[in-house]
C-alpha cells in the first residue's frame, strides 16, 4: 500500500498560524488588550503589548491588575484551546477560513481563576505561559505564569480551572 505524501512543512506553519490568529482574532476583547501568541511547534506564549491604556496606577507606573487577571485567563483559554483543538488542526478538519467565516469552536469556561500579584507589572511588554496541569473531556486545570524582562523574576502567576467545550463528533 502506498502512503500518501506529507505535507510540505511550510504549509502546515502557514496552516497552524493562521488558525492561531484566526482564534486569536475572533475575540474583540483579546484584540483591545493587544495580546499576541508567539507559536513555536504545539508551544504558545502569551505577549501583552504595552500601550498605555493598560496602566493603572499613573504614579508609580504599573500595569493594572485587572488586566494582569485578564492577560493570565487569556493565556490559559487560548493555549487549552490550542491542546484541545489540536488533533482538528493538524488533520486540516478545522482550518481558519472554517473559524473567519463564522464558524468560532467554543472555548473553555471559567470556572475560577485565583491570581497572585507577585510585583507591579512595569509599563513594558510582557509574556505569560500555560502550563496544563489536567486536560480530560469535561475539565481542565491550568497554572499560567507571566514575567517581563526576566523569566525566572514573574511579576504575576494563576491557578484556575476550566469547564471544557465538547467536540462535535459526527
Amino acid at each position: 500500500m502506498a502512503r500518501s505524501k506529507p505535507e510540505p512543512m511550510q504549509v502546515v506553519k502557514q496552516r497552524r498560524d493562521a488558525t492561531l490568529n484566526a482564534l486569536v482574532g475572533g475575540v474583540p476583547y483579546i484584540q483591545f488588550l493587544d495580546i499576541t501568541f508567539d507559536r513555536r511547534g504545539d508551544e504558545l506564549t502569551g505577549v501583552l503589548n504595552f500601550d498605555d491604556k493598560l496602566i493603572g496606577n499613573p504614579f508609580l507606573p504599573a500595569i493594572h491588575g485587572g488586566v494582569t487577571a485578564a492577560f493570565l485567563e487569556v493565556t490559559a483559554v487560548i493555549s487549552l484551546s490550542w491542546s484541545h483543538l489540536w488533533p482538528l488542526i493538524e488533520s486540516g478538519e478545522l482550518s481558519p477560513e472554517d473559524i473567519e467565516a463564522g464558524n468560532m469552536p467554543a472555548f473553555p469556561k471559567t470556572i475560577d481563576l485565583t491570581v497572585d500579584y507577585l510585583r507591579s507589572g512595569l509599563p513594558r511588554d510582557a509574556y505569560a505561559r500555560a502550563y496544563i496541569s489536567r486536560a480530560g473531556r469535561r475539565y481542565a486545570s491550568v497554572r499560567v505564569e507571566a514575567w517581563q524582562d526576566n523569566h525566572d523574576k514573574l511579576f504575576a502567576q494563576a491557578s484556575g480551572h476550566f469547564l471544557m467545550p465538547q467536540l462535535k463528533t459526527e
